[in-house]
């Protein structure tokens, strides 16, 4: 292992810890020449699964795209970073067991379905660019689909309100 610092080959492990979900070694390093201090992490080296996109093309999957993708749904919203990095590895679990090539689709379907059970409005974030919505009513589909009606609240209008009934002024 090269020193961060100085560069120097040679180093000392002072510290080896499993990482809290157990898929990585975490190990403290003193370099042997400056005393540099520093961490480096050791994991399982797993099988390169490519990705079939859209237009047919492959490539090979990054767990970084996952991870920014989901990130970006969850922007703004009350998602810990520990769920996310929890879904990304759930997901990279279940690619891995599929076997080595698998449609981005199928990836997208996986993001989802962990969305769902994580942040409600991630999910339509993500959905909205993964479906490809092009009108309001493909939001509205979806929200119906979650099995929940819009909240609203006394101080703002309601954005999509009910198809009106036809007003009866006194006529019977």
């Amino acid at each position: 292992m090269r020193c961060p610092k100085c560069g120097f080959r040679d180093d000392k492990v002072i510290d080896s810890r499993q990482s809290r979900d157990g898929s990585s070694i975490r190990r403290r390093r003193v370099c042997l020449q400056c005393a540099f201090r520093f961490t480096t992490y050791e994991e399982i080296e797993r099988s390169d699964i490519r990705v079939i996109k859209r237009d047919r093309t492959h490539e090979i999957f990054d767990r970084r795209k996952l991870a920014n993708s989901l990130a970006k749904a969850c922007e703004k919203r009350p998602v810990s970073l520990v769920t996310l990095e929890q879904a990304v590895d759930d997901i990279i679990h279940e690619l891995e067991t599929n076997g080595r090539e698998i449609n981005s689709a199928e990836i997208g379907t996986k993001v989802l379905s962990k969305l769902r059970d994580i942040d409600e409005v991630a999910y339509l974030r993500y959905a909205s660019v993964h479906r490809r919505f092009e009108e309001i009513e493909d939001f509205m589909e979806e929200v119906r689909a979650l099995g929940r009606r819009v909240k609203t609240n006394a101080a703002q209008r309601e954005l999509f309100p009910p198809a009106e009934q036809p007003a009866n002024h006194g006529r019977v």
